[in-house]
């Protein structure tokens, strides 16, 4: 993941997310990622971790291959 920033936020109990951004050059993609659990229902952070990396690698290829895009920018409304 050549010069990936990641960035974790923290779990969303009720969804059992945590939020991400990544970042790869000028591309910006932001989604939460599905956090681990341990089976006394507590949030595993090394695992979630390991869970983010592996989306991250699929997030970088996305964008090397177009699929993930910077967004065009914002309309002022006074066009």
């Amino acid at each position: 993941m050549e010069d990936m920033t990641i960035k974790i936020g923290a779990l969303d109990s009720a969804t059992g997310t945590v939020p991400v951004t990544f970042m790869l050059g000028e591309i910006e993609h932001k989604r939460p990622v599905n956090a681990v659990i341990k089976e006394n229902g507590t949030h595993d952070r090394a695992a979630t971790v390991e869970r983010v990396n592996e989306v991250a690698r699929g997030v970088a290829e996305k964008i090397r291959v177009g699929v993930i895009t910077s967004a065009p920018p914002h309309s002022s409304g006074t066009e």
